[in-house]
């Protein structure tokens, strides 16, 4: 036991440390005086957002990007709700901004993957853009695209996410969690072996899509249109799949409010690893998994053996030092600092939580969007 607590320690310090070490690797890319020449299509499904759309939209109107050289794609995901009259007054009070609204067509257990695809085969332009209902675009988010595209000439490029800030514990738990996993995220690109993207910030060239055959072979799986594709892409180009590590692309969403919609949404990203064809992004859960595991377990195991306490006390310092490090050069780039103070107690419970979430990931169905998905 000894002996394998060592060995699982050992191996996930070393895995932190190459993700420090490739998060320091990706260059941080600052605005220029780029000639914008690229074009955009902006594709963002939703499904009844009518309380989210007025600020997306907002957000969207000032978008400092050529009006001819993008378009917006919504993409109503059957919707309930009185969300037509809002993307009206849009329309109506942006003219010069190219919007249309369409309907998905779903033909597979992942609607949000339907929805996307539907939109690239009614896109205009070259490159596709996705993000969220609940999202806020900054306002140099296209202009950013541009100049990378021009500069590193990528296929598929994922960009930085945060929540927009919140005070409850909740919001900082689920804050530290999102910030570890933009840093690792980084980290994974910086090391040449990209594990997770978000599809809230993605730009892929919809040539490549197609190519790839878009999500064909993962439509059975209700999430994950962001990490299939970028497996797909990355296996075939490896050296232009790449992350844009810049503040004017950072792309604001809104954390859940309550801890049943906060499983909800761990129990959905945790259900699909087991379908993911890296082997690599496999290790990596299995390790993360087995430390916090093997964390619950010496706590309970000091019940019967007390001596236990020093192994249980020198493994989880080590752990939280070396996830410190990864999560404050993170929230330093995302300017998230403030949940920073909450990290101690938060290290404490956060084995208890990736336990229990990968354990009912096997098991408990979610629900997403108002349906109800098997795990």
């Amino acid at each position: 036991m000894i002996y394998f607590l060592i060995f699982i320690t050992t191996i996930y310090v070393a895995l932190i440390v190459s993700l420090i070490i490739g998060y320091n690797k990706v260059e941080t890319t600052y605005i220029k005086n780029t000639i914008p020449k690229n074009t955009f299509s902006i594709v963002i499904p939703f499904r009844n957002e009518a309380h989210n759309l007025p600020n997306l939209l907002h957000a969207l109107a000032f978008i400092n990007y050529p009006k001819n050289l993008y378009e917006i794609i919504l993409v109503n995901d059957y919707s309930t709700d009185n969300f037509k009259p809002i993307i009206t007054h849009f329309k109506m009070k942006y003219p010069s901004i190219n919007l249309k609204l369409i309907d998905n067509h779903i033909k597979s257990n992942s609607p949000k993957k339907d929805a996307i695809t539907t939109a690239i085969t009614q896109s205009n332009y070259e490159w596709i853009v996705t993000t969220d209902a609940d999202c806020i675009a900054p306002t140099n988010w296209l202009l950013a695209f541009n100049q990378y595209i021009l500069e590193k000439k990528p296929l598929f490029i994922s960009a930085p996410v945060k929540f927009r800030k919140q005070e409850s514990f909740l919001f900082h738990f689920q804050n530290l969690n999102f910030i570890s996993l933009i840093g690792s995220t980084i980290g994974g690109f910086g090391i040449k072996r990209p594990f997770m993207c978000n599809g809230a910030n993605l730009c892929y060239n919809k040539f490549t899509f197609n190519k790839v055959k878009g999500f064909e072979g993962n439509t059975e799986i209700p999430s994950g249109d962001d990490i299939f594709l970028l497996e797909k892409i990355h296996t075939l180009f490896p050296h232009q799949t790449l992350y844009l590590k810049s503040t004017d692309s950072i792309v604001q969403t809104n954390a859940v409010n309550n801890l049943k919609s906060f499983f909800n949404q761990q129990i959905r990203w945790a259900s699909k690893t087991t379908a993911y064809k890296s082997n690599f992004t496999k290790v990596i859960g299995i390790i993360i998994f087995l430390l916090n595991f093997l964390l619950v377990s010496l706590l309970i195991a000091i019940i019967i053996k007390p001596f236990i306490w020093r192994y249980l006390v020198v493994v989880f310092f080590l752990k939280l030092c070396i996830d410190f490090i990864l999560i404050y050069k993170t929230s330093l780039f995302l300017k998230a600092r403030k949940s920073l103070k909450y990290f101690p107690i938060i290290s404490l419970l956060h084995p208890f939580f990736v336990v229990f979430t990968a354990v009912f990931s096997l098991f408990k169905n979610y629900e997403w969007k108002g349906r109800v998905f098997k795990s």
